[in-house]
């Protein structure tokens, strides 16, 4: 089997809507006039500031991997009083992976914002760099490129008037991942290399709960990045962002912590340090900064560190070594595939779903079965050789992460306390589409079909009950039962058209 990547093409460079669909236009109107943004603003009184959160999301089917875009500035423009106000959300470019951002939310940039009704908004972006992966006839093909490096203005979608009132509020910036690459049913050179990939945007006002339950309210779930700063005592801590490939400098985020915060892999906030690995759960709060309910040390060793959020491309377990397409990076880790080695890596599953003792079924993560599709974090702390790590890059951590898959319903049925749908996905999918490789051993009898589990817990916010046939997002862990695909769902959102 041949290794084709796109590093070895010159020609290529390496080395809402959202609320809406999701509550329906009528309740969402009705929700945000409550909490201080969003509707039309009839009758609001305007005076100051409000602390806005710009948050990243994306809507998504399973073709691509990673979209990567640097945010130079966004404008939001006023029609309040007699002539147009402009304001720039962010003060200095942020770049993000929006992939890994599918259904999801994660900060970008806050501001202080002049309470009024916005009715327009445009981005300047740059180094947009969608890639995907894929078997090829006799080969595995990793693709992507920055289609664009030099700054362009693309215009947001609104789904109405933002009303900009009270004190903290946040505005979802959800990339239309199908809108904004050509697609061909698969991982070719099509879908990631055009000429100019017309970026597409939907923004849309996102109210913040007092406690927040999910996405759409202000639950951060699966935050991952490196410890940038730890203050004394009780006072926080910083986190660096992952970045995407080639998306300029991630977003950061200053935390804080209470009694109420659970800590995995370490005993407590006294444990973390610089340059640390962690995946976290927060909330925002009121005034717009972030409380950190999870906090799990993915690698706690920051030795020379190299923080990978990848999915699995091939599996050799006889080498035992793998190929990935890495989502996100930090450190030495910096290009878009890359091969490991994890003879003597830790295994674990994340820490972010307390249930797994309740499944219907063994939720094991270990050498024996891992499989092409699944999201894994890799931590290495080998020491570079001559600038570069060593390849195959030892892993010394590997952690099964959640990730969100597009398919059709098939059935529903009721397993152990938990509602059982079963899926199909396209052909397209990681998991079908790399399924049966040279070289490896085939371990999924069914690779296009996951059995998702939902419980009482499951974040429900599809616009429509599930039934047979229907079109959903489901986001969770996926495993390996032998030979069947499993997942343990947190949220489920509406699909996307396959």
């Amino acid at each position: 089997m041949s290794v084709r990547s796109c590093c070895n093409l010159p020609a290529r460079i390496f080395c809402s809507a959202w609320l809406a669909s999701v509550l329906g236009l009528g309740v969402c109107g009705a929700f945000l006039a409550g909490c201080g943004g969003g509707g039309s603003g009839a009758g609001a009184t305007f005076s100051g500031n409000t602390n806005v959160v710009l948050l990243g999301s994306s809507t998504a089917n399973d073709q691509l991997q990673h979209f990567g875009v640097t945010l130079n500035s966004l404008t939001l423009t006023s029609q309040t009083g007699a002539t147009a106000k402009t304001v720039n959300l962010i003060s200095s470019p942020v770049g993000d992976e929006f992939i890994h951002l599918n259904g999801l939310v994660e900060p970008l940039a806050s501001m202080a914002v002049p309470q009024g009704i916005y009715t327009s908004a445009t981005a300047n972006v740059s180094m947009i760099s969608p890639a995907c992966a894929g078997q090829m006839p006799g080969e595995l093909l990793v693709d992507g490129a920055v289609t664009s490096t030099q700054p362009t203005s693309v215009t947001i979608n609104l789904t109405g008037p933002i009303t900009v009132v009270g004190s903290a509020m946040g505005l979802v910036l959800n990339l239309q991942v199908s809108k904004s690459t050509p697609f061909s049913g698969g991982c070719t050179s099509a879908s990631t290399n055009g000429p100019q990939v017309p970026v597409v945007f939907a923004l849309s006002p996102m109210p913040i709960a007092a406690q927040p339950t999910n996405s759409s309210n202000g639950r951060l779930m699966g935050l991952r990045g490196l410890i940038g700063s730890v203050a004394g005592g009780a006072a926080g801590f910083t986190v660096n962002g992952l970045g995407g490939y080639n998306t300029g400098t991630p977003p950061a985020w200053t935390v804080a912590f209470n009694g109420g915060t659970v800590f995995q892999g370490v005993s407590g906030a006294s444990q973390l340090q610089v340059g640390a690995a962690l995946d976290m759960d927060a909330t925002l709060q009121p005034d717009g900064s972030l409380l950190a309910t999870r906090v799990e040390a993915l690698d706690a060793d920051p030795t020379n560190l190299g923080a990978s959020i990848s999915q699995v491309i091939a599996n050799f377990t006889a080498a035992p070594q793998m190929d990935v397409i890495e989502i996100q990076q930090e450190g030495k880790l910096a290009d878009l595939s890359n091969f490991y080695s994890f003879g003597s890596a830790t295994f674990k599953v994340s820490g972010q779903f307390s249930n797994l003792s309740n499944l219907p079924f063994p939720a094991s993560f270990e050498a024996s079965n891992i499989i092409a599709g699944q999201n894994i974090f890799f931590g290495s702390n080998a020491a570079d050789v001559n600038g570069f790590p060593p390849l195959p890059v030892p892993a010394e951590s590997l952690v099964l992460l959640p990730q969100t898959i597009n398919g059709t319903v098939n059935s529903i049925s009721n397993a152990g306390g938990f509602t059982a749908y079963t899926v199909s996905l396209a052909g397209y999918d990681m998991f079908p589409n790399l399924a049966v490789q040279g070289g490896q051993t085939t371990l999924l009898t069914s690779p296009d079909t996951v059995v998702v589990y939902a419980d009482s817990n499951t974040q429900m916010l599809n616009s429509s009950p599930i039934a047979v046939e229907s079109l959903e997002r489901f986001y969770g862990l996926v495993f390996n039962d032998n030979g069947t695909l499993r997942m343990d769902c947190a949220q489920v959102t509406d699909g996307v058209a396959e």
